[in-house]
């Protein structure tokens, strides 16, 4: 992840040199490379928009992945009814720290599943109190970290790709690992579509021999059916409502560069590359998607609508007030009401900000200082 060493290193000379321009998934490629619930269903309700009429936003749970190597991953709680902000509130409940570089979080059923890449860690809350359930440690038979870096969730079932070229299959109600297949090379990425699981396969770690494929897993099997060949170093991946899967294939930060991309999952091909979207992340709510760059020469970027019908952007300029974001770095949207929630980083040197905006671009709050290097927002 983009941390304040890196961001300090990518002023210099030698990163000019090297053009190693690097996001989410190769940050920690970048250093390694430099330093040698019981079975609920609620989460897929919340994936397909079919959700309780009564259902109402009574917190926000805010991830901030910290420093590499520096073990101060937090995560921090908003409650909308008492307007209560606890900046660490894993730590307030637990009593000790979350770890080093926590990359993703999500909710399924009663459970807050946290992925913790450096630490190797899926940490399991129960998501009423904040307590852990369960560490599930994520290494190899050797002792070889995994190095987790996102989940998704199917049928009781948690699916964790891990950089070191596996995904896990973890069931909700014992939280134990049933199975681990082997995918492509450092996957940065996991969703899942038409019954399939879609692993982005980023090779970042092998800098500069990227990896180009998705990998396509049989649910029922889980089982590898296909490779999809899609641009170099991908890793970003949602799915629409009609099944089509869209990624971000990050380039090498040169010559190549981002591309937003789009696989048809009942075909399993990709159809489609959008050359002139120059994605870095971006997250889909209701067959909308809402896309950021960030340029870190020049400190600079934007968020568009993309319209996942039409296939086209809609809006060049999501937030139409003027409000201005320094460093955007999670992008994510309350299921509830659309609201459009955002991560500033702020130039990665401090602890950043969320802003909450209507889904017409304009800022309704601001949660000041809520960690450092924000990255992931899950509502309750």
């Amino acid at each position: 992840m983009i941390m304040k060493n890196i961001f300090l290193l990518l002023k210099t000379k030698t990163y000019k040199r090297l053009r190693f321009k690097t996001h989410s998934m190769s940050l920690a490629a970048f250093i390694f490379l430099l330093f040698l619930p019981s079975c609920d269903d609620m989460h897929d309700k919340l994936r397909d928009g079919t959700l309780p009429e009564t259902a109402e936003l009574t917190q926000i749970f805010v991830l901030s992945e910290g420093l590499f190597n520096m073990n101060n991953s937090t995560l921090a709680m908003y409650n909308f009814r008492t307007k209560e902000t606890v900046s660490d509130y894993f730590l307030a409940v637990n009593k000790r720290g979350l770890g080093d570089t926590a990359n993703d979080m999500a909710l399924y059923g009663s459970k807050l599943y946290v992925v913790v890449n450096v630490s190797s860690q899926i940490e399991i809350l129960d998501a009423a109190t904040g307590k852990s359930l369960k560490q599930i440690p994520m290494f190899s038979d050797a002792g070889v970290a995994s190095q987790p870096r996102y989940i998704d969730f199917h049928a009781g079932k948690a699916y964790v790709c891990s950089f070191d070229g596996t995904v896990a299959k973890i069931d909700t109600a014992s939280m134990k690992i049933e199975s681990i297949i082997t995918a492509g090379r450092n996957p940065d990425g996991i969703c899942i579509a038409n019954n399939k699981i879609y692993v982005s396969n980023s090779g970042g770690l092998n800098f500069p021999n990227y990896d180009n494929t998705v990998s396509v897993i049989d649910i029922p099997t889980f089982k590898e059916i296909k490779k999809i060949k899609v641009g170099i170093n991908p890793s970003e991946i949602h799915a629409d409502s009609e099944g089509d899967v869209y990624l971000v294939s990050r380039g090498d930060y040169g010559v190549n560069g981002y591309k937003f991309q789009r696989i048809n999952s009942s075909t399993d091909v990709m159809e489609q590359s959008f050359d002139n979207i120059n994605a870095l992340n971006f997250t889909i709510h209701k067959d909308t998607a809402y896309i950021y760059n960030y340029d870190f020469m020049s400190n600079s970027s934007w968020i568009k609508v993309f319209d996942c019908k039409q296939e086209k952007i809609v809006s060049e300029n999501f937030i139409t007030d003027k409000t201005e974001i320094q460093t955007p770095y999670g992008i994510d949207v309350n299921p509830l009401n659309g609201d459009v929630y955002i991560t500033d980083a702020c130039m990665f040197t401090m602890w950043g900000n969320v802003l909450c905006f209507d889904n017409k671009g304009k800022l309704k709050f601001k949660i000041k200082e809520i960690g450092l290097n924000p990255n992931k927002i899950v509502f309750r």
